[in-house]
């Protein structure tokens, strides 16, 4: 399974999250997090990405998430590389996480 990426949908990492399972990991550039930033991400720039800022997640789960889905894959297969188990990503980024209706906030 090394090097696989697995696809989470939005209501998968909302509820994840919601139960304390899941630390998302926001891999977009600070101007697009302070436009619209997921309720409880945490930023780690791709442009910079160096899996070992990604805080401890403390037991829970790292999902990757960006803009449209394809950054965070980029961030995972660097984080597996890197000899890091962070193989989750959120499906679809924050246009999927809009698109189902679930909470942005605005200024990161």
């Amino acid at each position: 399974m090394a090097n696989q990426v697995q696809d989470l949908t939005p209501d998968e990492v909302s509820k994840g999250v919601a139960e304390g399972r899941y630390l998302l990991v926001d891999v977009r550039e600070p101007n697009e997090v302070q436009a619209e930033a997921y309720p409880y991400g945490v930023v780690v720039p791709l442009s910079t990405f160096d899996p070992k800022a990604i805080p401890d997640p403390q037991g829970k789960q790292v999902v990757f998430a960006c803009r449209s889905g394809k950054r965070s894959v980029t961030a995972s297969l660097a984080a597996q590389a890197a000899g890091l188990p962070y193989d989750k990503h959120l499906a679809g980024g924050m246009l999927g996480w809009k698109a189902a209706g679930l909470p942005s906030k605005v200024g990161g």
